[in-house]
């Protein structure tokens, strides 16, 4: 039996467009990290992050914006705003009925990459 790519469990690119989204919103309503997201457009941030998300799920897109050093560098992000995010994360791939399996292994890819945001 041929094992599916998370993007594709996701459903593709579209699926994860709403998900990117409801993400977003979950931010933008958090508050221990609602006021890191205040100037945020999301037309310009969606689809970078829906890029991302592709690319970094296995999905044909390719992401051309910053890598995560890059793009926290400065910002001195710190652990309970990180574990708000990833909160936010999972609670939006469960609203969007993502099976556990995919929702652990997207939890343990974005805790890789804590070293890259959280004070940095």
């Amino acid at each position: 039996m041929t094992d599916k790519s998370i993007y594709e469990r996701l459903g593709g690119e579209d699926r994860i467009r709403d998900i990117a989204r409801t993400i977003l919103d979950k931010h933008l309503a958090n508050p221990v990290v609602k006021m890191r997201y205040v100037d945020t457009k999301a037309d310009e941030v969606i689809p970078k992050l829906v890029s991302f998300l592709c690319e970094a799920t296995g999905g044909p897109q390719k992401y051309t914006g910053k890598n995560m050093l890059e793009a926290h560098r400065g910002m001195n992000i710190n652990d309970q705003e990180f574990m708000a995010v990833l909160d936010d994360i999972m609670e939006a791939l469960q609203e969007h009925g993502v099976d556990e399996r995919t929702q652990q292994e997207l939890l343990y890819a974005n805790y890789g990459m804590r070293r890259e945001i959280v004070g940095v």
